[in-house]
């Protein structure tokens, strides 16, 4: 193992723990790097979907007392009043974990083999795509009057789920398009955010474990190199997730998404031409 890939492995885990709080796709901008870094375009997209083990956990301590909540919750369960009262959050979890995997592992699947066969160059530039389309969504959003729902839909957590599992593509932002679609619904921005990232701690981990599985192991990486990303992008998640939460409210992310996504259409048409 080289000096080099160690370097390599704790600046992807330091871009991971940043930018997984950010609506600008987490997974588009670490297989960006990755790929800028000598990666092939179907490792770096494993990879930076593998990492997201990381900054799950950093979710999981920072929600701890909303996770307790729902899990108190469960034992009242009834399905009648599943979307409401205290079982609302642990309903919406649970049903649009079902929809994210429906829809996320199969195109997860197509994915990579779609990535495999793409130059780097224009794995970068679909990135940058997907990175504009996303800014698209979010700059929709913003004119959308808040009616503050109390409570997540049935409705909600299938089609919330459901983009959850499009935003495997590298590009797409998870919470982005989360976040959007819940306050499409009337729910609102700190409400939504809360919702989408607590719906991203299991969806994390079934993404882990889906790229372990998929690669017959590490995804393009040793044992020492992922516990040095994955350690560092759970410690700077978890320190950098309160003042980013915060950030995300008063910056127009949707111009930061047609900056990243036109400076990758720019530099993957580059990379092709050289």
């Amino acid at each position: 193992m080289s000096l080099s890939n160690l370097v390599i492995a704790l600046l992807a885990g330091i871009v991971q723990g940043v930018v997984e709080w950010l609506p600008v796709s987490s997974q588009g901008n670490l297989s960006l790097f990755l790929t800028i870094v000598g990666m092939s375009p179907d490792v770096a997209l494993q990879l930076a979907l593998f990492l997201q083990l990381g900054t799950t956990v950093s979710s999981a301590l920072y929600y701890r007392e909303d996770i307790a909540e729902a899990f108190n919750a469960t034992p009242t369960w009834r399905p009648r009043t599943a979307f409401d009262g205290p079982n609302a959050v642990t309903s919406f979890v649970v049903v649009a974990c079902f929809a994210t995997g429906l829809v996320g592992i199969p195109l997860y699947l197509t994915a990579v083999d779609v990535a495999s066969e793409l130059s780097g160059g224009l794995f970068i530039a679909l990135i940058g795509v997907l990175l504009i389309l996303t800014g698209v969504l979010q700059l929709t959003s913003q004119s959308v009057d808040f009616a503050t729902k109390s409570h997540p839909t049935f409705g909600d957590a299938i089609i919330v789920g459901a983009l959850q599992g499009l935003a495997i593509l590298p590009g797409v932002s998870r919470s982005g398009v989360t976040t959007s679609r819940l306050i499409f619904r009337s729910h609102d921005a700190p409400s939504a955010f809360r919702l989408s990232f607590l719906l991203s701690i299991p969806a994390g981990i079934g993404a882990g474990i889906l790229t372990v599985f998929a690669a017959g192991g590490l995804p393009g990486i040793s044992f020492v190199a992922a516990v040095i990303a994955l350690f560092a992008s759970a410690v700077v998640g978890y320190a950098t997730i309160g003042a980013l939460m915060r950030i995300v409210e008063s910056v127009p992310f949707w111009a930061v998404c047609f900056g990243l996504g036109g400076l990758a259409i720019l530099g993957g048409g580059l990379v092709s031409a050289i």
